[in-house]
């Protein structure tokens, strides 16, 4: 997952996987959803960022840091 934020126009954008999107949908004023063509969400785009989000702080908490330690 990477966190992508562009000061210029206050855009946020959360890529969750590293695959190519094939269409969006509004999840809400100012935000969308990336969907790739097997229907599997890649990435959140958050426009106005500042204004929906705390950017000043970023806890992870516990994350699984390896593929290996990922358990499906």
């Amino acid at each position: 997952m990477k966190l992508h934020y562009d000061t210029k126009t206050d855009l946020l954008y959360i890529d969750l996987i590293d695959r190519e999107a094939a269409h969006s949908i509004e999840a809400a004023p100012g935000v969308s959803i990336d969907i790739d063509a097997d229907g599997r969400v890649v990435g959140i785009e958050i426009d106005h960022a500042s204004r929906v989000a705390n950017l000043t702080h970023l806890d992870t908490g516990i994350l699984p840091l390896s593929a290996d330690t990922i358990q499906e």
